[in-house]
């Protein structure tokens, strides 16, 4: 039997501050199978408006994932750019788009099932 590497489970979201498994601590976070970095914005450019890039889940399909949950920010108000949505769709890779605490449950749900990716961010 194949042994899947899982996406790190989050354990705690509080304002400006996610939590996961093992200890690390992020503001904004990439989570995949197998790992977690800091999503830092300024590597793609990344603002509210339009929101998440395509560059800025590429890393997430490079790890393996094949379901990826973006989360638009406590309050909703980070976007996400058209381009990414379809590139995700042309890719064959399933996309949920959520309120962050609802992204955080999701994500944990899927974490036990299949390859996940996420994008999270844990503020506005």
């Amino acid at each position: 039997m194949e042994h899947q590497v899982r996406s790190p489970r989050i354990t705690h979201l509080s304002w400006g501050r996610l939590e996961i498994e093992g200890g690390d601590v992020f503001k904004d976070a990439k989570l995949f199978p197998g790992g977690a970095v800091e999503w830092d914005w300024n590597e793609t450019d990344t603002h509210h408006v339009p929101g998440i890039q395509p560059a800025d889940v590429q890393v997430l399909l490079e790890q393996g994932a094949t379901v990826v949950v973006l989360s638009k920010g406590v309050y909703e108000r980070l976007g996400v750019c058209a381009q990414t949505l379809a590139m995700l769709k042309d890719q064959g890779v399933a996309a949920h788009v959520l309120q962050t605490e609802r992204a955080v449950q999701l994500y944990n749900d899927l974490r036990e099932i299949e390859p996940v990716g996420g994008l999270f961010h844990s503020m506005c």
